[in-house]
């Protein structure tokens, strides 16, 4: 008798056939989300044959948010979160407004009260965490100014949604539902004489700021603190369970201690540890468990929704799928060109809160538990949900179709034309002017082996452009004479804004083959003749980089035994000084040329 394994049933029916489902998807050039939700649908309890544990599902899917914004704050900092405050803090309340009146006036079509559908716009107001930083991560936006104002958009929504599963309870019977008041101290309520709803209000905001105060104040030293011991241990494995920990840790005590959701205390874990040179290690420790939860939330949500759906109800699910897609994503669009910023941002950020997610199920689930809401609408928010998420990657590619399209009319139209198209928008640190350096070399990545890189060619003499993503560090070449782009390469014109076309050598230095062989195939549709020179780990990395146009690949285990066998043939094997031996891979050079 075999024993009940409902959690490894569930991982590998999730990831096998959400595989499987995403590789055909790919066949028919569809966004594998499409076949992840799918597969999510095939082992539902809504269709025959096998069916997972859907709360198994959900908790796993909920690792997966924990990593996305703990490595979302990895490339974050305060400076960031508050230098997009002035459109990232109106701009969430007010589409939050927008939907929730729209989504009242759906639910009074429908029949129902008010409460229920004030409710009900609200759970259709708040995008997911998931799909948007998907959609962000995977065209290398997060630290672009359209990514920054995003994330931060997103943490505002994060906020009030805290916020409002918090007031529900205590609101519910004003709402024309069965009020709780359990979670607020009646003592406490008699005491301050301010009534249950704003005790709840006061009590929450106390929690968020007392959080948010000692991750800034004690977990920016802390948090670096036992990464910097763990990594001076030399052991990778240590190494990446501290990171877990961290992560997992941060965000579930956060939760528990201090009422936030698990997405806001990975959040700030990363964005305190993102001032470490250890974090884009960190970033890399946790990329392989990261996609794999994450792929299983779009798993979970797929287990939700029921196909018979859409024959009982298709007036409904459209209405509830155009208020999402369409109705919130064109007010986020008018906010965000009412605070003076380009139709390229203002699209942006329309297309990434065009889908709602794993809030929206959460509150529609409380609704319905205070009687404030139908059964039938968290059968609506799935079915939103589902085909939200299914046309989201379409919505990015129209955006960055559309968005090339504007950058090319804009270079193309003469200055002082009569009758040139208006002036691209776009302000100076979203789309700067290509550099005038020509017959250079291009390095990416300004890590160990790409600073020795770029030293060697700066004491050469040579015209060098280097592309690191932490700003940080670029911001100190520039300081130092040394061009420098603070951006991911693979960001849309970070290549043409390095003029990659002008360009005599490409040299790929960070660890990462399958990023370093995109970039290689980029570099080489753009100029034919440049000189790529890449680093790899090992043969197999080297024949895939040789593949993608490298000229020359670096193997550096080859290397170094070249190196120490020509010492010991040559007689001049000698002690090496302990500063210049070899530190392990998990230390990070410092943040700012040597």
């Amino acid at each position: 008798m075999p024993h009940a394994t409902p959690l490894i049933a569930t991982l590998v029916a999730g990831i096998c056939l959400a595989f499987l489902a995403g590789l055909v998807a790919h066949r028919f050039r569809l966004p594998p989300i499409a076949g992840y939700l799918l597969a999510g649908v095939v082992i539902g309890p809504f269709t025959p044959g096998f069916v997972a544990n859907q709360n198994l599902a959900n908790e796993l899917a909920e690792i997966g948010v924990i990593l996305l914004m703990f490595g979302v704050g990895l490339h974050f900092s305060l400076k960031d979160l508050l230098s997009v405050r002035a459109i990232a803090i109106p701009g969430a309340i007010g589409q939050i407004a927008v939907a929730t009146v729209f989504g009242l006036l759906l639910a009074l079509a429908m029949g129902w009260s008010a409460g229920s559908g004030f409710v009900f716009g609200l759970s259709l107001s708040v995008a997911s965490t998931v799909v948007l930083l998907r959609a962000l991560q995977e065209r290398r936006l997060v630290e672009t100014e359209r990514g920054r104002i995003a994330v931060g958009w997103l943490i505002v929504e994060d906020l009030v949604m805290v916020l409002t599963l918090v007031l529900l309870p205590p609101l519910a019977g004003v709402l024309g539902g069965t009020a709780q008041t359990a979670d607020v101290d009646p003592d406490l309520t008699r005491a301050l004489g301010i009534g249950a709803v704003w005790t709840a209000v006061g009590v929450t905001a106390l929690k968020v700021s007392a959080f948010i105060a000692l991750m800034l104040v004690v977990g920016r030293k802390v948090i670096p603190m036992i990464l910097h011991y763990v990594a001076h241990t030399g052991s990778r494995e240590l190494f990446r369970l501290s990171v877990l920990a961290i992560a997992l840790g941060v965000a579930y005590g956060s939760a528990k201690l201090f009422g936030v959701s698990f997405a806001l205390g990975a959040f700030f874990a990363g964005m305190v540890l993102a001032e470490s040179q250890l974090s884009q290690q960190a970033a890399r420790e946790t990329l392989p468990l990261r996609d794999a939860f994450a792929v299983l939330f779009f798993v979970s949500v797929g287990m939700l929704f029921n196909p018979l759906n859409l024959i009982e109800r298709p007036l409904a699910i459209l209405a509830t799928f155009v208020t999402i897609v369409f109705i919130k994503s064109a007010a986020a669009y008018l906010i965000v060109k009412a605070f003076g910023y380009p139709r390229t941002i203002a699209l942006a950020i329309a297309a990434s809160l065009a889908q709602i997610g794993e809030f929206s199920f959460i509150l529609v689930v409380l609704g319905v538990g205070l009687d404030l809401l139908p059964a039938v609408a968290q059968d609506l928010i799935v079915a939103g949900a589902l085909f939200s998420i299914l046309v989201n990657p379409l919505l990015f590619m129209a955006v960055d179709h559309y968005g090339a399209k504007l950058d090319a009319a804009a270079a193309q139209e003469p200055d002082g034309s009569a009758d040139a198209a208006p002036q691209p928008e776009e302000p100076a640190d979203d789309m700067p002017e290509p550099t005038a350096l020509t017959d250079h070399a291009i390095v990416v990545g300004y890590g160990r082996v790409g600073r020795r890189v770029v030293e060697r060619l700066h004491a050469a003499g040579l015209p060098v452009l280097v592309i690191e993503e932490r700003a940080g560090v670029a911001e100190a070449l520039r300081e130092s004479g040394i061009e420098a782009i603070g951006e991911p390469a693979g960001g849309r014109g970070v290549l043409a804004q390095a003029n990659i076309a002008g360009a005599r050598w490409f040299v790929t230095a960070i660890p990462d083959a399958f990023a370093a062989g995109t970039l290689i195939e980029q570099a080489r549709s753009a100029n034919g003749a440049i000189r790529i020179v890449a680093r790899a780990t090992s043969q197999a990395e080297a024949d895939h980089l040789r593949q993608f146009g490298a000229n020359h690949i670096v193997i550096a285990k080859e290397e170094v035994a070249a190196a120490m066998a020509d010492r010991l043939l040559s007689g001049e094997a000698r002690p090496v000084p302990s500063g210049d031996s070899a530190q392990g891979e998990l230390d990070l050079p410092a943040p700012s040329p040597v």
